[in-house]
C-alpha cells in the first residue's frame, strides 16, 4: 500500500520543463517533425523531441525552418510545426511566417523569449529582444506569450485550436526561457486529448444548402467548378474529380489551387491557359467555388474576366465565414470544410444524376480539350529550341517528362516559375508547390526539403531562378546533412529577368520590343554575376551537373534520379528568350483592377 501511495504522489508531483510539456502535447497531436534551429534558450523544448519519437529537422537560417513547415502541412494535410530563439531567431523567421500565412499553411511556430524579469517592463538596451509577440502577432491568426509554467496547457490548447479553426495559418506560442527550460511540478491528468480541447468533426453545410447546390448545378445550361487551395488543403482530389464526371462540367482552378486535381482529364482546364480559362468562365451559368477568396490573380471574380452577376450563378463554400460574397453576389454562401460539403453535395447529385442533359456538357467540354490541345501545341513548338543556352521551356519539359507522375515538383523565382508552370502538367494532385499568393524568392529552396521529409519516397525537384537560389544556397549542406535527395534544377541567366524586362519596357519601350532586350548599359542594376551553382554544390557534399542544351539536361537529371542523393543542375539559359516567359501580358494584367 505504501509503495502505491509513493507512486501516486510521485506521478503527482513529476517535475518537467516547460518545454517538455509543449514538445508532449505536440506528440499527443500527432506531430512527427519539427523544423528548426536548436539554442539553449530552448533546451528544454527540443531535447524532449527525441524521446517523444519526433525527429527534428534543421535548417540552416529560421525563414526556411517556416517554409520547410508550410510545405510539410500542405502535402501531408497535418500541423507543421517550426521553431525560433529569442530576439535574432524570431526576427529571422518572420519572412517564412508572412509565405505561410499569406499562402494559408497550417503552422504552429514555436519561439522561445527573454526572462520576464529583464524585458518587462522595458528598461531599454536589453540584448536580443524586440517585441516578438506584438509582430508576429500582426502576421499570424494567433500569437501569445506564454506567463507562467501552469498556463502553457490552456495557451497550447487554445493555439492549436485556433490552427484547426477557419481557414489555416500560422499560431504562435512564445515561452520564456526560464519557463521553457525551468523544472516545475505538473498534477497528474493535465494533459487533454486533442478531441477534448477542438472539434475534431468537419465542419457541414446545411441539408437545405446541399439541396439547392444540387439543383443549381444539375438545372445549369453549362456548370462549372472553380477550385481554390482549400480543396487541397482539404485533401479533396478525388471527391472533385467524381463530382466533375458526374455532372460533365469543366474544372479550373486558381494558381493556389493549382494541384487540386489531375490536369490529364478532358474536363480539366490547366490555370496556364490563361485565355481559355477566361472563356469557360464567362461560358458558365452556375459556378460552384471551393475554397477560393477569388482573389486578386482570379481577377476578383469580375469582368470581363468573369461573366456578370446578371448572367451567372455563384455558390462559394469556404471554411471563412468572412470571405462569402466577398467579391461579388452569391447565389448561395456555404461556410463548410469543403471537403466535408463535396461528399454532402455528391450523394444529393448521384440522386439527381439521370436529368442531367449530358450532350451540350460533353459538346462544350470538347471544344475547350480541342483549344487547349491547339495552345499546348503553340507552347510547345519552341522545344524545337535545341540550341545552347538552353531555351528555358525544356527545363519544365524535361522534368515532365522524365519525372515519375507523383514526383513532387516546385518552383521559385520570376521567369523561371513561369516557365516551368507552363511547361510542366500535373497529373497526380497535390504534387505542385510554391508560393503563389506572395511570390516569395528563395521560399522553394526550403519548400522542397519540406516537401522531401513529407514524402520520403518521392522524387522532389524544385526549379528555381539563380536569382531566388542566391537568398538561401547555404540549404544545399542540409539538404546534404538531412539526407534528403532533393534536385534542384537552377536556371541562370545572370539577371533580375522579370524585373529586366518590365524595366526595359519602361524605360525604351520601342527598342525593347523591337530588339527583344536592352544593352546591359541601358538597364539600371539589373544584371548579375556568374555562381558556379554545380560547384558550390559539390563544395557542400552534394552532387553537381552543368547542362547548356536539352540532351545535356535530359542526361544530367537522369543521373541525378538514379543516384538518390541531393543534386544541383546548373542550367544555363538564354537570358534574352528567358525574359519573354509565356503570357506577360495576362500577368501584368492581373495587377489591374478590372472594369467589371
Amino acid at each position: 500500500m505504501l509503495e502505491r501511495l509513493s507512486q501516486r504522489l510521485g506521478s503527482r508531483t513529476e517535475k518537467v520543463t516547460g518545454g517538455a510539456v509543449v514538445a508532449r502535447m505536440l506528440k499527443a497531436e500527432g506531430v512527427d517533425h519539427v523544423f528548426g534551429i536548436i539554442d539553449g534558450t530552448y533546451f528544454g523544448f527540443y531535447s524532449a523531441l527525441p524521446g517523444l519519437g519526433i525527429r527534428q529537422v534543421t535548417p540552416r537560417h529560421e525563414t526556411c525552418a517556416a517554409h520547410m513547415a508550410g510545405a510539410y502541412a500542405r502535402l501531408t494535410g497535418t500541423l507543421g510545426v517550426c521553431m525560433a530563439s529569442n530576439g535574432p531567431g524570431v526576427a529571422n523567421i518572420l519572412p517564412g511566417v508572412a509565405v505561410e500565412q499569406a499562402e494559408g499553411n497550417r503552422v504552429l511556430l514555436i519561439t522561445s523569449g527573454r526572462r520576464d524579469g529583464t524585458v518587462a517592463p522595458d528598461r531599454g538596451g536589453t540584448y536580443q529582444s524586440f517585441p516578438q509577440v506584438e509582430v508576429t502577432g500582426a502576421m499570424c491568426k494567433f500569437s501569445c506569450r506564454v506567463p507562467s509554467f501552469g498556463r502553457i496547457p490552456e495557451i497550447m490548447r487554445k493555439a492549436l485550436r485556433l490552427s484547426h479553426t477557419g481557414r489555416p495559418g500560422v499560431v504562435h506560442v512564445d515561452v520564456p526561457e526560464h519557463i521553457m527550460n525551468g523544472t516545475f511540478a505538473i498534477p497528474r491528468g493535465w494533459q487533454s486529448k486533442p478531441s477534448q480541447y477542438r472539434a475534431d468533426s468537419r465542419m457541414s453545410a446545411s441539408d437545405d444548402q446541399v439541396e439547392r447546390a444540387a439543383e443549381l448545378l444539375v438545372n445549369a445550361r453549362q456548370p462549372l467548378v472553380h477550385a481554390g487551395s482549400g480543396v487541397i488543403h482539404a485533401q479533396c482530389g478525388a471527391a472533385l474529380t467524381e463530382l466533375a464526371e458526374l455532372l460533365h462540367m469543366p474544372v479550373t482552378t486558381s494558381w493556389a489551387g493549382r494541384g487540386a486535381t489531375a490536369e490529364t482529364a478532358p474536363w480539366a482546364i490547366p490555370m496556364i491557359a490563361v485565355e481559355l480559362t477566361t472563356k469557360v468562365r464567362n461560358d458558365a451559368d452556375v459556378v460552384l467555388v471551393l475554397g477560393s477568396r477569388l482573389g486578386e490573380t482570379d481577377w476578383w471574380g469580375k469582368a470581363p474576366y468573369w461573366a456578370r452577376p446578371s448572367k451567372q450563378q455563384m455558390i462559394q463554400v469556404d471554411i471563412d465565414p468572412a470571405m462569402i460574397g466577398v467579391h461579388r453576389p452569391v447565389a448561395s454562401g456555404i461556410v463548410a470544410d469543403v471537403g466535408r460539403f463535396l461528399d454532402q453535395l455528391l450523394v444529393a447529385v448521384r440522386e439527381r444524376a439521370s436529368r442531367i442533359d449530358v450532350t451540350p456538357r460533353r459538346a462544350a467540354i470538347a471544344r475547350y480539350h480541342d483549344a487547349w490541345r491547339a495552345e499546348r501545341l503553340r507552347l510547345d513548338a519552341k522545344l524545337a529550341d535545341v540550341g545552347r543556352p538552353l531555351h528555358p521551356a525544356h527545363v519544365g519539359h524535361t522534368c515532365r517528362r522524365e519525372l515519375g507522375d507523383d514526383a513532387v515538383l516546385v518552383f521559385d523565382g520570376g521567369n523561371a516559375t513561369i516557365w516551368g508552370q507552363f511547361y510542366h502538367e500535373v497529373r497526380v494532385p497535390n504534387t505542385v508547390l510554391w508560393t503563389a499568393h506572395f511570390g516569395m524568392l528563395g521560399a522553394g529552396v526550403a519548400q522542397a526539403l519540406g516537401a522531401q521529409v513529407a514524402r520520403p519516397r518521392a522524387t522532389v525537384a524544385c526549379i528555381i531562378g539563380d536569382g531566388a537560389m542566391g537568398f538561401h544556397p547555404q540549404e544545399i549542406e542540409t539538404a546534404v546533412r538531412c539526407e534528403l535527395p532533393v534536385i534542384y534544377l537552377v536556371m541562370c541567366d545572370r539577371q533580375w529577368g522579370m524585373v529586366k524586362i518590365n524595366q526595359s519596357f519602361a524605360m525604351k519601350p520601342v527598342k525593347t520590343l523591337v530588339r527583344k532586350h536592352l544593352e546591359p548599359h541601358e538597364n539600371i542594376q539589373a544584371d548579375l554575376g556568374e555562381i558556379r551553382f554545380d560547384a558550390l554544390a559539390e563544395s557542400m557534399g552534394a552532387h553537381g551537373e552543368r547542362a547548356g542544351t536539352p540532351e545535356e539536361l535530359t542526361n544530367a537529371l537522369r543521373r541525378c534520379v538514379a543516384l538518390r542523393r541531393p543534386c544541383v543542375i546548373h542550367v544555363d539559359v538564354d537570358p534574352v528568350k528567358h525574359m519573354w516567359a509565356p503570357a506577360l501580358k495576362h500577368f501584368k494584367d492581373m495587377h489591374a483592377e478590372p472594369r467589371g
